[in-house]
């Protein structure tokens, strides 16, 4: 008899835990739907690949957005990977359905392949990461 109480409280007991389980499953979809339906900020592109970039120019890497979210958009840093590479962010908000772009330079006076990124964090969404690539061409000589 204690045989079939212990196995009946046993039972029980996983299925208690495996509806506990499903249930955890389906908050975390939910989550994640959330996530993905609040866009913020969004990118028309992520990344920018320019090849054969002739030495010593001021070649901009324009990255333009859109605000999807319902509060004014506040750029709050713009980091780049390394001191080569500078970027410049709006200093106003972004207003909820409107444009901009954030300008990043790259310094031309290194020669060969590069790839940096850019992490933008903003007051409407997770931090967003850019990347620009391609290679500089060596000095023509005179």
């Amino acid at each position: 008899m204690k045989n079939i109480i212990t196995l009946f409280v046993l039972m029980m007991s996983v299925g208690f835990f495996a509806q506990e389980k499903a249930q955890e499953t389906k908050t975390v979809k939910k989550e994640t739907k959330a996530k993905k339906s609040s866009k913020g900020l969004v990118f028309t592109k992520m990344e920018i690949v320019r090849e054969n970039i002739p030495y010593g120019t001021d070649d901009l890497f324009e990255f333009e957005f859109k605000n999807n979210s319902k509060t004014p958009a506040i750029i709050q840093g713009v980091q780049t990977s390394c001191g080569c590479t500078t970027a410049n962010k709006p200093e106003e908000p972004i207003k909820p359905g409107k444009k901009s772009k954030i300008s990043v330079k790259y310094d031309t006076k290194r020669v060969g392949s590069f790839k940096k990124t850019i992490t933008i964090t903003s007051n409407v969404g997770e931090p967003i990461i850019l990347t620009i690539s391609g290679s500089v061409l060596p000095e023509k000589e005179s």
